[in-house]
């Protein structure tokens, strides 16, 4: 006859559900079923831990308000970490933010500024054209998205362009 498994939790943890607890120690989170431990991750964590509680939501194991109340998350989050686990997997709460195009310099805006660099204005006086704050086109030249005329690479001592 199977026997009914109360749930013992460590006496520091604190409870999510009547079957999951979590403790935090020594700069880890720890997740317990009963007494037994499923899960950690260092405190600082956050991808870890919004993949753990989105997983244990889907499982069916929490609610998505028993996670926002127990951890102080609002709920707004813990509904995005569930969309982002149903659609991209665990993998994508540890990939790399996907880059944006900006509003201000999209793809047509660039292509203007970039004409009026080459004609030789400068970056104040192309903003002022196109309504853009030179610093936001200074930013596009820093990452590469626009080039300055007459820039050239400077090489170290010995080196030659080839």
């Amino acid at each position: 006859m199977p026997q009914v498994q109360l749930p013992i939790f460590p006496k520091s943890s604190t409870a999510i559900t009547a079957e999951l607890a979590f403790e935090q120690r020594e700069g880890r989170v720890y997740y317990f079923n009963g007494h037994l431990p499923v899960f950690t991750h260092a405190v600082e964590d956050l991808a870890s831990f919004r993949m753990f509680t989105s997983q244990l939501i889907a499982n069916g194991s929490a609610s998505q308000g028993q996670v926002s109340r127990v951890f102080g998350v609002p709920l707004i989050s813990v509904k995005r970490s569930c969309k982002k686990l149903q659609e991209d997997g665990p993998a994508g709460f540890f990939a790399p933010a996907k880059p944006r195009e900006g509003n201000t310099l999209n793809s047509e805006r660039l292509k203007q500024a970039q004409a009026l660099i080459d004609e030789g204005l400068s970056l104040p006086q192309v903003g002022e054209r196109l309504g853009v704050l030179p610093n936001t086109l200074h930013k596009a030249v820093s990452y590469g998205r626009l080039k300055k005329k007459g820039v050239r690479l400077t090489l170290p001592l010995g080196h030659q362009a080839g």
